[in-house]
């Protein structure tokens, strides 16, 4: 007779407390599905918002005032502005409107104007987002309800962290049968085709949700972190911080939620994997429909002679698929 750790190691299906976190994790899915499914869509439609910003951003004009200054005399006016920041590329616009100075310190960057012959700030560049843009940032960041929606946010954050670790647990299907759980097959049917692309994309995209799930939570319930990070970073005798990596763990968690601070290969990838959460709502709530939903109404609809539609096909040659 198998111990637990074996049958959870070669028959996990069969593992009552397995089952029960199945059903957990199905109908907590089936719960914030739609805000899931909302906050994957307009994460991956703003991921490229200050480059749509500056499709209607053009330079302003200065007043031409005495010879203009090399980008290293720039770059020195502005290091003076902005001590903390390193000037990492200069533009210029011609001799008659501003220049774009990029600056950047650790992973935060900022983009701003400057004259070309004072050094004067002229403010930052690309603000002018359209209406549809910043409605959706609104929504994205607070559910278009200030504070409140933060912290729904954030408890939508924490659930779906949580389907993230459930997913993990459930998916092991075995120690002969993991390695077809990392793959779509396209030659079975369609409800095992509609298993597989569930089952593949949570295990490949596991890593990235988790941190977008984290990073969601920190973004709307910072004080946790921050305290844990003043905790855990040591002082000198002088009660000054010896080692900042706590702040710049905090810095690139915040960053790596939104991926705008990197280059555009990996917003090309934010804006595509970004909706991976979005498949594993459709996907989830196809199995709902075809395991939970279908059968009762067929139950019912059987006592009323009527017929329910199918989502899915359930031929005879479709596996039987998990608990």
């Amino acid at each position: 007779m198998m111990t637990l750790t074996e049958r959870l190691f070669r028959h996990p299906q069969g593992v009552w407390a397995r089952r029960a976190l199945f059903q957990i994790h199905l109908w907590t899915g089936i719960g914030v599905g739609l805000y899931i499914l909302a906050i994957s869509l307009s994460g991956s439609a703003i991921v490229f918002r200050r480059e749509i910003a500056r499709l209607s951003w053009s330079a302003p004009t200065v007043v031409q005032a005495g010879p203009i200054m090399t980008a290293e005399q720039l770059g020195v006016a502005v290091k003076k502005a902005y001590p903390r920041f390193e000037v990492t590329a200069v533009t210029f616009h011609g001799t008659d409107h501003a220049a774009e100075v990029l600056m950047t310190r650790g992973q935060r960057r900022q983009e701003r104007a400057f004259d070309p012959y004072s050094g004067k700030d002229l403010g930052p560049i690309g603000t002018d987002e359209p209406k549809l843009m910043i409605w959706l940032v609104a929504f994205h960041d607070d559910l278009l309800a200030g504070k409140t929606g933060r912290l729904y946010n954030g408890v939508g954050a924490i659930l779906f962290t949580a389907l993230c670790l459930t997913g993990l647990v459930i998916w092991w299907p075995g120690v002969t049968r993991w390695w077809r759980s990392l793959l779509i097959s396209r030659q079975a049917g369609w409800r095992r085709f509609n298993w597989d692309v569930h089952s593949a994309v949570g295990f490949w995209m596991l890593t990235l949700m988790l941190l977008w799930g984290i990073s969601g939570i920190y973004l709307a319930f910072p004080d946790p972190f921050t305290n844990a990070v003043d905790y855990l970073q040591p002082f000198d005798a002088n009660g000054s911080v010896k080692v900042r990596s706590g702040d710049e763990f905090l810095a690139w968690l915040a960053q790596i939620h939104f991926g705008r601070a990197y280059g555009k290969t990996v917003k090309w990838l934010y804006t595509i994997l970004g909706l991976a959460p979005a498949i594993l709502f459709v996907t989830g709530g196809i199995m709902w429909w075809n395991r939970s939903l279908r059968p009762l109404l067929q139950k019912r609809a059987h006592r009323a002679g009527a017929a329910v539609p199918q989502v899915a096909s359930t031929s005879a040659s479709d596996v039987s698929l998990e608990a």
